[in-house]
């Protein structure tokens, strides 16, 4: 029998306010303030994302040739493709695998304004 419930995931940034609307404008949802350091997406669904300050933040690199961790990436699936890249773009995301046109077909990598990365899956 388990010991622990999922509660959410939080996600080291610069601007946690900033990054929880970048999130919010992908996905929708409620976005709530528990300080100036931490804020909360509540997406459809019943999913959280937590967005905390960190002010000394260095993103993760994608693909990283010296071997280095994405650390954590987040999964978004999407119909369109082309309607959900418009949107992230105009967001402030930015791709991370135009090298790979191939692989671009069914999902496609990019990083978040504060840099992590994530992907758009076609469903």
């Amino acid at each position: 029998m388990p010991v622990a419930q999922y509660c959410l995931t939080a996600v080291d940034c610069p601007d946690p306010a900033a990054l929880a609307g970048f999130y919010a404008a992908l996905l929708g949802g409620e976005i709530t303030q528990d300080s100036e350091d931490w804020y909360d997406l509540y997406a459809p669904g019943g999913h959280r994302i937590a967005f905390q300050r960190a002010p000394d933040h260095r993103p993760p690199r994608w693909p990283s040739a010296d071997g280095d961790s994405q650390q954590l990436h987040l999964d978004l699936h999407v119909s369109d493709m082309a309607e959900a890249e418009s949107l992230a773009l105009s967001l402030g995301a930015m791709p991370l695998d135009l090298d790979d046109q191939d692989g671009r077909r069914d999902f496609r990598v990019y990083a978040d304004p504060a840099g992590h990365p994530f992907c758009l899956c076609r469903v």
